[in-house]
């Protein structure tokens, strides 16, 4: 297990700048940095991507199984965060228990919000929408059994909307015909056309819920964003933070973020950006 998390004053309380880490393979993670910032706006936040391997959806479960733990190794040690969050549907499914197993802090997974799916389902027939690496994973079958048991489930891995989400936050104009294509096939499936409720089971999808909504009128989005922030806040309910915000900070695996990228990062409250 990997020692070195998060810091504490000499009275062995929490140090209040010790920061909470969301972690993602890129942008889609800030779909779950929003709705935590509305529930603590003080907390200080490093936001890591892993730009160098993006994207996670298209690589072999055995790479993503050995990488991201040792990179959140390297940001724990780096970082000395108090939780740390997968936010990436991919990695959460195939490295979370490995994740767990490294660090000496709460870490947070993301799973596709199925069970609200399933309350809110009339037709019974829900569609989740993820990376083709996410979809097929047996944690996908379990959350279906105990959830949804009496529901369908439609299934459907899509990269370009990974790529899609990507170039939005970089200040690319999305083209809705794109954001439709992308999603066709699971209307298109048997029954899909029954289909009510769907599962952005991405962390990147929220990011184009205009242009999924659009794609799929009425039909109502499920992500897990709000359930991820309110479960950091209620692990955290009893520890100190700041008492004003600060400019938080974005880390790249890779290359540096462009310009337009950079703006966007800073609207979400990442002003300093460092590479890993």
């Amino acid at each position: 297990m990997l020692h070195g998390g998060a810091t504490t004053a000499k009275n062995g309380a929490m140090n209040p700048a010790s920061p909470l880490l969301i972690f993602d393979s890129g942008v889609g993670g800030l779909s779950v940095l929003a709705p935590t910032r509305a529930l603590l706006p003080n907390a200080p936040i490093v936001y890591a991507a892993d730009n160098a391997a993006f994207p996670y959806g298209t690589r072999s479960e055995a790479e993503i199984a050995a990488r991201v733990p040792a990179l959140l190794g390297r940001l724990v040690e780096r970082y000395r965060p108090r939780l740390a969050v997968i936010a990436c549907n991919t990695a959460s499914t195939i490295a979370l228990d490995h994740v767990r197993a490294a660090l000496d802090i709460p870490v947070v997974g993301t799973v596709p919000a199925i069970k609200p799916a399933a309350e809110l389902s009339k037709s019974r027939v829900i569609g989740v929408l993820g990376t083709e690496a996410t979809v097929r994973q047996p944690y996908v079958d379990d959350l279906a059994a105990r959830f949804a048991a009496d529901c369908t489930l439609i299934r459907h891995g899509s990269p370009e909307l990974v790529v899609l989400a990507e170039a939005k936050l970089a200040g690319e104009h999305i083209d809705p015909s794109a954001v439709a294509a992308a999603v066709r096939p699971m209307l298109d499936a048997d029954r899909g056309d029954e289909i009510d409720v769907v599962v952005l089971a991405c962390t990147h999808f929220p990011l184009l819920a205009e242009e999924l909504a659009e794609a799929l009128p009425g039909v109502t989005l499920v992500d897990g964003g709000p359930g991820i922030a309110r479960r950091i806040a209620w692990l955290t309910k009893d520890q100190s933070w700041p008492p004003v915000p600060s400019p938080d900070i974005a880390v790249f695996t890779g290359s540096p973020p462009s310009d337009s990228l950079q703006r966007s990062l800073t609207r979400f409250g990442l002003g300093q950006v460092q590479s890993l």
